[in-house]
């Protein structure tokens, strides 16, 4: 390996790019509310919704400013939690890998310009929307440079299995959704969780650290692949009433899960979320223990349908265009309306 450069210290680019003192208090209450749902004292739904990869700001701005007028609408029954995933996981390292990498689509890779680019695509969402936004955590040293401006935090399904993503887990201070690995073993999914849960005394950025434990770390169901390499879903009736047994025979805090419409479950077919959607909340309306375990649901979704060129909206994996979004939240907001 060559060393290139040292990145920004994270202390630094906070105290450089703070989030200012009445969205700090916002975001306070938006934490409070959030673990208020995963502890069942709330009975609004999350929708973690945005398309698969922050890829320019200006776009990402768009969408948020859109997401915060119908969350005005859909108060009562959604909280809004805002796609804005700045890293790309790859299965064998090729293709975009997120703005993290590429602060510019298109430049080079430079990745101490992409911190700064991440940490200031997440502010501005905040402001331009009052939502406080999601992450994928590929690399957990990045939490310290965002740790004051997501709502939530995902740890996916190529990195669940890893120790220190699940470590470092168990320090965060927002819920935590642990993917299930490509594989689809939900065991995996309740090993990453219940480590995450724990306190734990270890190695995290040159500093010998401890955790207190996360008691939201929870399940994301984003279904498998078969061994020849077929999409497989896990999100049915069958499925969930199997994981709700097997969180019970664990006995972990706060037992839930969030469905990741898209990617194994959808097999990549970004109009099939819809249905995943609608199949959802039929099993919650049957069953009162996967109502009380299912507290959302994570869709792709952007300004345009399906999946675009580089120097359009999309350029990973195919998402829901705005005017399929903004009908399928007015369904869902229905539909948990008669769930009550």
């Amino acid at each position: 390996m060559d060393f290139l450069k040292k990145l920004p210290s994270p202390k630094e680019l906070v105290r450089i790019s703070p989030l200012s003192k009445e969205l700090t208090k916002k975001k306070q209450k938006y934490d409070a509310e959030i673990k208020r749902i995963f502890r069942g004292e709330s009975n609004r739904f999350l929708l973690l919704i945005g398309p698969c990869s922050a890829d320019r700001i200006d776009a990402v701005l768009d969408y948020a400013t859109r997401l915060s007028k119908i969350q005005e609408e859909v108060a009562e029954n959604i909280m809004i939690v805002p796609r804005v995933y700045t890293s790309k996981p790859r299965t064998v390292g090729n293709g975009y890998k997120g703005m993290l990498h590429n602060p510019y689509v298109g430049q080079s890779e430079d990745m101490s310009s992409g911190v700064v680019a991440v940490r200031n695509v997440h502010k501005k969402v905040i402001e331009v929307s009052g939502l406080f936004p999601v992450d994928e955590l590929l690399y957990p040293e990045l939490i310290q440079y965002i740790y004051d401006l997501l709502g939530y935090v995902v740890i996916g399904a190529r990195s669940v299995e890893n120790q220190q993503h699940r470590l470092v887990a168990s320090g965060i201070n927002v819920p935590v959704g642990m993917k299930n690995p490509i594989s689809g073993s939900i065991n995996v999914t309740l090993n990453a969780i219940e480590t995450a849960q724990h306190p734990h005394h270890f190695l995290f950025n040159g500093w010998e650290v401890i955790s207190r434990g996360n008691e939201y770390a929870h399940a994301v169901l984003r279904g498998y692949q078969e061994e020849g390499g077929a999409s497989a879903g896990n999100y049915d009736y069958e499925h969930l009433t199997k994981i709700r047994e097997m969180y019970d025979a664990r006995n972990l805090e706060n037992p839930a899960c969030i469905i990741d419409c898209n990617h194994s479950n959808s097999g990549k077919d970004y109009l099939k979320q819809i249905d995943i959607t609608m199949d959802v909340l039929n099993s919650m309306n049957k069953n009162v223990d996967i109502r009380q375990m299912v507290k959302g649901l994570m869709i792709e979704s952007y300004i345009e349908d399906g999946n675009q060129p580089v120097d359009c909206k999309s350029i990973t994996d195919p998402c829901l265009g705005w005017k399929r979004t903004e009908k399928l939240i007015r369904e869902i907001n229905e539909r948990l309306t008669i769930l009550k």
